[in-house]
């Protein structure tokens, strides 16, 4: 949905269309839905109207925190209308009773028209916006205006969720020690420097996303899941996309396939292994588990020491709104763009992908930098976020093929480098990590993979959404994540069986490697060897290319 979505006019992607008018035609087969939802309202306004409502936001809501919201009047009605109608709105997507793809549509349609019509989202009825408004003589406003024309000036057109200079690539983020041993026209590869004084024997190779940095894993110091993997004595070698343009517009699944697969061969010649262990990330997973397979197929699966997923989804059947926003219509149109223009922007996917969570990602930065006139927080997440890849025309099409088919899930439908992919044929022990609040990759979704693989599968749900859910640094003290013994069929089982373990699952991550990782042995002494000399310092130049 992304990538098919990325190429449309925002304005577009809310037109309901087909989905609109079959649930037009559907409540206009129930009236008496449609009557009674309306005469719920109207009694719900009338209440409010003599103050004898006890409509109320979530306690988790931070929009309406103020406590104006609450004690004054006028502020309070305006807040339990916006309640109301909110309710009622999404009770007529649930009073038409639509399949699951329209359903899934339309209730992502009036979920951001809701959200979008929040009376703290409007200057003059928001009593902390007031406020400032009096306080600073309008410059608030004034700064907020500024911010707005700079910020759609450009893609992505929405607000910024961190300033562009609030961070430096090598100096503030990825900035675990490690050496460039590797470059290619596709890649530089970072072997990091160990941190302990015996490591394991077999490496671990990282596969990060093809539409962002790599650096999601080495983000700031005690917050880099490479810095962790280090100190508990695991030899890490992580590959760091070239950012394409239109000169390497025919970069397909087959070019980031055998990528991986030299990435792959240095870190065995450096490390003096025959095998490797592999983690993939997000649409690096995907690539990633089309690989493995390959090697399956020509009877190289040995070369894989053990498969890691981190919020990888590979079966998109019912993968959540972004399923259900897929069209061949739209992704024909998008693919047709990519390929005038040789590329993918990054960062238009990265301005669909805000729209999934308009409240934190849209509202939040329109209210605290165009209302309030404040400059966003600084945070590294976002600021990783904020710095997307291009992706090549023959990737995007290759990944639309992948989705409109559902091509993993089904032995033969896909292909990598000329096998036949089978993810059957995986029966190495695998690691796959979900968020349970992922709004991207559906945590039910990413489960599915258990179902797909020939080995034995450890399964472990983390906290928070698509990101944080990686991000998950030891020494939290709410820090937790579920797992179980056995992988049933349905997720919803998965889950009821579940026990939860305090702490980080990069602990258990480590540990779970470990075992797959063969004995210690002393550090090496440098980066790299004859074949592989050292080309520069860590992070690289790929990961600065805009």
């Amino acid at each position: 949905m992304l990538l098919s979505e990325a190429s449309r006019s925002p304005l577009r992607r809310f037109v309901p269309g087909m989905s609109g008018v079959r649930m037009t035609a559907a409540l206009a087969r129930r009236p008496q839905r449609v009557v009674r939802r309306g005469l719920g309202l109207t009694a719900d306004l009338a209440r409010i109207g003599v103050g004898r409502s006890d409509l109320a936001p979530s306690e988790k809501d931070r929009r309406f925190a103020e406590e104006a919201w609450s004690r004054n009047p006028l502020f309070k009605r305006t807040l339990q209308g916006y309640l109301a109608l909110g309710q009622a709105a999404r009770g007529l997507v649930e009073d038409a009773e639509l399949d699951w793809g329209d359903g899934q549509r339309m209730g992502f349609i009036v979920d951001n028209l809701v959200e979008a019509t929040a009376p703290s989202n409007n200057p003059f009825l928001n009593p902390k916006v007031l406020k400032r408004t009096l306080d600073t003589g309008g410059g608030n406003l004034l700064e907020g205006g500024r911010r707005l024309v700079r910020d759609f000036a450009t893609p992505p057109r929405v607000p910024s969720m961190v300033e562009s200079d609030a961070f430096e690539v090598g100096a503030d983020l990825a900035v675990t020690p490690g050496t460039v041993v590797l470059r290619t026209d596709v890649f530089e590869l970072i072997q990091y420097t160990p941190q302990t004084p015996q490591v394991r024997e077999v490496p671990l190779l990282v596969v990060p996303p093809t539409i962002n940095k790599y650096y999601v894993i080495d983000l700031a110091e005690e917050r880099s899941m490479v810095e962790h993997l280090v100190r508990g004595g695991q030899q890490v070698f992580v590959i760091s996309w070239r950012n394409p343009d239109a000169r390497h517009a025919d970069w397909g699944l087959d070019t980031y396939g055998q990528a991986i697969i030299e990435a792959m061969t240095a870190c065995e010649k450096i490390s003096r292994q025959d095998r490797t262990s592999v983690l993939g990330i997000c649409s690096g997973g995907m690539i990633a588990s089309m690989l493995v397979a390959h090697l399956a197929d020509i009877g190289e699966a040995d070369r894989v020491a053990s498969f890691s997923l981190m919020v990888t989804v590979l079966d998109q059947e019912r993968a959540g709104v972004t399923s259900a926003l897929l069209s061949h219509k739209t992704a024909a149109a998008s693919t047709r763009a990519s390929k005038e223009k040789g590329y993918l922007d990054g960062r238009a996917l990265a301005e669909i992908f805000a729209w999934l969570r308009p409240n934190d990602l849209i509202w939040n930065y329109w209210v605290n930098n165009y209302l309030m006139g404040h400059a966003p927080k600084a945070f590294d997440i976002l600021y990783w976020n904020a710095d997307p890849v291009r992706m090549t025309a023959a990737m995007h099409h290759d990944f639309m093929d992948l989705a409109l088919r559902n091509a993993l899930v089904t032995a033969g439908e896909s292909t990598m480098l000329g096998s036949k992919v089978d993810l059957g044929k995986i029966d190495r022990d695998t690691y796959v990590v979900a968020g349970i609040a992922d709004h991207l990759c559906k945590w039910e979704s990413c489960y599915q993979s258990t179902q797909l693989f020939g080995g034995d599968t450890k399964f472990v749900l983390s906290t928070s959404g698509h990101i944080a859910a990686m991000v998950n640094p030891p020494g939290n003290p709410k820090a937790s994540f579920q797992t179980a013994p056995e992988n049933p069929a349905d997720a919803a089982a998965w889950l009821e069986g579940a026990h939860k373990v305090k702490g980080s699952w990069w602990d258990d991550y480590v540990a779970w490697l470990d075992a797959r990782s063969g004995a210690e042995r002393n550090k090496p002494r440098k980066a790299g060897n004859a074949a592989y000399a050292p080309l520069c310092e860590a992070p690289g130049t790929y990961v600065h290319d805009r």
